[in-house]
């Protein structure tokens, strides 16, 4: 055995001196992938306790391959902002408690999104439109519904056209889930502020933090008429074959970029890596495809009793689990850091 070793180590170290390296899509680097992923999961998924608990109530619930891959880089980002503000409160810089606050909302928005805040009507089914197509969910807005229809109906659509317009309506719905979300928690501290009786400079700081809220809700809320108004363009019209964009992200960031103030020239360097983000973002589509259909293929497999075309199938599986949250986690990393510049006005990575 360590003779094998030491042949492994050495033939590696001649491909190193001649300049070769394995590719990052050979049987080694995936099955080191898939190795990584085994050793995490039995350390802890995450090294903040909450989220691995949130973690391991996701891994109980009947949700598709892709949704929990989706609750992975969510939860990844969560983890990073948390630690982040670990070391401010440290430093004492988040006096206000407005950062802390602003976690417990993004944590909440998580667990709402994906069925695990305790209420029956938010519970999420095991579908996606990649696997069951657009028939199996819902988007809980006649007016959405309405279009949705008339959109399917027209004839105007490719079946791959009305899968983009799919993402979009769902994109749709999940701002509008977050606006109502962020809406419930103002309301709440709304009324808890309403109850003070002696004003104080504290109370002063959290009227400015409310503030802040309410100009959080209207830019959403013009984000969400804006959608809506392209939804209802795109569906009786068709897709302008000259647009801009295709993924509902980037055009929404578009948008924001075009109403900042920005110059020609920012601009124009803003969209050059919008067009990188939107490659990034299909590639993001393109693995989760190829795991559902790996998901669909083991559950067949493992009702055949082949238990080498199952081992093998497992390894496949776990190297798209791996790579599917690598890149949802940088697909979201990256959607937050834009969002950021553009409120900011940044048009480059300045942060």
């Amino acid at each position: 055995m360590a003779a094998c070793s030491a042949l492994a180590a050495l033939a590696a170290a001649c491909l190193l001196a001649a300049g070769v390296q394995p590719s990052k899509y050979s049987r080694e680097a995936n099955e080191g992938l898939a190795d990584a992923g085994a050793r995490r999961r039995e350390s802890g998924e995450f090294r903040v306790v909450k989220l691995n608990q949130v973690w391991e109530k996701a891994q109980r619930l009947h949700l598709s391959a892709v949704k929990l891959a989706e609750l992975h880089s969510d939860l990844k980002i969560q983890e990073k902002d948390e630690l982040s503000w670990k070391k401010l409160k440290a430093e004492g810089l988040d006096e206000d408690g407005e950062k802390e606050a602003k976690l417990r909302r993004n944590l909440n928005v998580i667990m709402t999104k994906y069925g695990m805040n305790g209420k029956k009507d938010s519970q999420l089914v095991d579908t996606n439109y990649i696997k069951d197509g657009t028939e199996s969910d819902t988007l809980d807005d006649p007016r959405l519904e309405k279009l949705w229809s008339k959109a399917k109906s027209s004839g105007k659509f490719s079946a791959e056209e009305l899968d983009k317009l799919w993402r979009e309506f769902k994109h749709h719905k999940d701002k509008i889930h977050e606006y109502n979300i962020l809406l419930e928690t103002v309301s709440r501290t709304e009324d808890i502020h309403k109850n003070v009786i002696n004003p104080s400079e504290e109370n002063l700081v959290k009227e400015e933090i409310l503030h802040n809220k309410h100009r959080e809700l209207k830019e959403k809320l013009r984000s969400i008429n804006q959608g809506f108004e392209r939804l209802r363009k795109v569906s009786h019209q068709g897709y302008d074959t000259t647009s801009e964009f295709e993924e509902p992200r980037v055009i929404d960031l578009w948008d924001m970029a075009r109403s900042a103030n920005f110059t020609e020239k920012e601009l124009e360097s803003f969209r050059e890596e919008l067009k990188h983000f939107e490659a990034k973002i299909e590639k993001h589509h393109h693995y989760q495809k190829q795991l559902e259909i790996s998901h669909e293929k083991l559950k067949h497999i493992e009702g055949t009793g082949d238990k080498d075309h199952l081992n093998r199938n497992k390894e496949k599986y776990a190297m798209l689990e791996e790579k599917t949250k690598e890149l949802g986690y940088k697909v979201k990393k990256h959607l937050q850091d834009l969002s950021s510049r553009i409120s900011q006005g940044l048009p480059h990575n300045e942060l």
